[in-house]
């Protein structure tokens, strides 16, 4: 399963606009900033789409070298894309446990709030985007209470840009924040650059005609 970086973000981001995933127009985010643009990986969901993103998730995984024993997805949109990760790495040869957390602890049955293979050795934190970094810390706590050790993040977008609000910007990105904090690499399939390089190349002239909006918006808030 060997895919060049960026053919497969070229391909992710084209995968994320015909699932409408990715739109273009005024999207206010949870800082208050005016985004031109909008990603919501909950979207992805039948089943066709989520196969298709797991191949995406498991070419950046395998790509990035990093040594890896089992994947974990917090709850509640991460379930499904460690799910769907680890079903793409077994069809290519790499068969890899997974397992995820619940909201809540259970009082019966199998108890905890941690569900599917035991978690231990190197694990990959699996999520949709990095905003807070809340879902991170979370999962690096029950990890590291687990016993095993946090050796990656992967993530489908960075968007590359500050943390903070409208009218606060920070100094660094929030993936920044959570490589600094805990030492982890943080993996994104694609990233607010190769977005603006997928639409300068564009031969959709619609599409173009929201590059200038992303390019001011990451003159303002980008890292």
């Amino acid at each position: 399963m060997s895919v060049n970086p960026e053919k497969n973000q070229s391909d992710f981001i084209q995968f994320a606009l015909e699932a409408k995933v990715l739109s273009f127009g005024e999207f206010k985010t949870k800082a208050g900033r005016l985004s031109p643009y909008f990603f919501n990986a909950g979207l992805f969901n039948n089943g066709a789409q989520l196969g298709k993103l797991g191949e995406f998730y498991a070419h950046a995984l395998l790509g990035s070298n990093i040594d890896f024993d089992m994947l974990f997805g917090p709850a509640y949109k991460g379930i499904t894309l460690a799910a769907s990760t680890a079903i793409a790495l077994a069809r290519s040869g790499r068969n890899t446990p997974f397992a995820y957390n619940r909201k809540e602890a259970k009082d019966h049955g199998e108890g905890g709030t941690l569900i599917g293979a035991p978690v231990k050795g190197r694990v990959v934190i699996i999520d949709d985007v990095i905003s807070a970094g809340t879902s991170v810390r979370e999962s690096v706590d029950l990890i590291v209470r687990a016993g095993a050790k946090p050796c990656a993040v992967l993530i489908a977008l960075d968007r590359m840009e500050k943390s903070g609000d409208a009218l606060k910007v920070g100094q660094y990105s929030a993936v920044q924040s959570v490589g600094q904090e805990f030492g982890l690499p943080v993996i994104a399939i694609a990233n607010l650059e190769g977005l603006m390089h997928y639409l300068q190349q564009s031969h959709d002239q619609q599409l173009q005609t929201f590059l200038p909006a992303v390019q001011d918006y990451r003159n303002r808030y980008g890292i």
